[in-house]
């Protein structure tokens, strides 16, 4: 993809993907990966950082012989993830408008 992702953004598109239930760093990866071009070497300190702040809960649990790690959304998560949601609707409008030339007229509707 042409267009980077901010770590903001990085941050939102992990909470969402939270948001639909417990899931693991390799599922998240690959859920990301249908959208976003991310690698699990960037997605694990997202992982860590969003635990430290503490948007995230984490476990450990046994599968097929290997420890897995678990991530769900916290109630401080999901007030997290409201606001990037919000956040992300206002930056997209004024972006979309940037790209489809509709600063003039917003311009022209300001002046009069």
């Amino acid at each position: 993809m042409l267009f980077g992702i901010s770590s903001a953004l990085l941050d939102a598109l992990v909470l969402s993907v939270a948001s639909d239930g417990e899931t693991y760093g390799y599922e998240i990866t690959q859920t990301l990966r249908k959208s976003v071009d991310v690698s699990e070497s960037t997605l694990y300190p997202v992982l860590r950082r969003l635990q430290k702040d503490e948007c995230l809960s984490v476990y450990d649990k046994e599968f097929s012989g290997r420890n897995r790690r678990y991530y769900a959304l916290t109630p401080k998560g999901r007030s997290q993830l409201s606001l990037y949601r919000e956040e992300w609707k206002l930056y997209r409008d004024k972006v979309q408008k940037l790209l489809e030339g509709g600063v003039k007229d917003d311009q022209n509707s300001v002046a009069q």
